[in-house]
C-alpha cells in the first residue's frame, strides 16, 4: 500500500476514535423516535418510568445481553460515565476496524488482483520465440 493510503487510513481511524471516544458523550440522552413512539399513550415520570396509561412499551422486557460488558453504551466496572461511554466507543471502533482489516487481508490472500511484483516475467527463450513468430 502506498504511503498516501496508509496516511489516509490512519487519519480516518484517528477521526473515528476521536468521535467515538469524546463526541459520543455529548449525544442526546432523550429517547429517539422509536422509544418515544412506543411511549405514546403512557405517562412517564422524570426517570422515564411509566406511571399511567397504556402503550406498547409496557410489554418491553430486558434484553438478553443486557448484562454484557459493553451494554448500554458503557463499559461495566468503570464508574465514571464519561470515561465508560468513551471507552466503549473506542473499543467498538477498534473491533470494527480489526474485523474489516482481517476481511480485506483474507480477500487479498485469497487471490484478488495481482500486484506489480506478482506478474511473472517471460523467460528469455520465450521472448526470442515470440519475436521470431512476429517477424515471420
Amino acid at each position: 500500500m502506498k504511503n498516501r493510503s496508509w496516511a489516509f487510513l490512519a487519519g480516518g481511524l484517528l477521526v473515528a476514535l476521536l468521535l467515538a471516544g469524546v463526541v459520543s458523550n455529548y449525544a442526546s440522552s432523550h429517547p429517539d423516535g422509536l422509544d418515544s413512539s412506543l411511549l405514546k399513550g403512557c405517562t412517564v415520570d422524570a426517570d422515564n418510568n411509566i406511571v399511567a396509561g397504556s402503550c406498547p412499551a409496557q410489554q418491553a422486557k430486558d434484553h438478553e445481553l443486557g448484562d454484557s460488558p459493553l451494554a448500554d453504551y458503557g463499559v461495566r466496572g468503570v464508574e465514571n460515565s464519561f470515561v465508560s461511554t468513551g471507552l466503549s466507543g473506542v473499543l467498538g471502533v477498534l473491533v470494527t476496524f480489526a474485523i474489516g482489516a482481517g476481511g480485506f487481508w483474507l480477500l487479498r490472500r485469497r487471490g484478488g488482483t495481482p500486484s506489480e511484483g506478482d506478474a511473472a516475467t517471460p523467460a528469455e527463450g520465450d521472448a526470442t520465440a515470440a519475436r521470431a513468430e512476429a517477424t515471420s
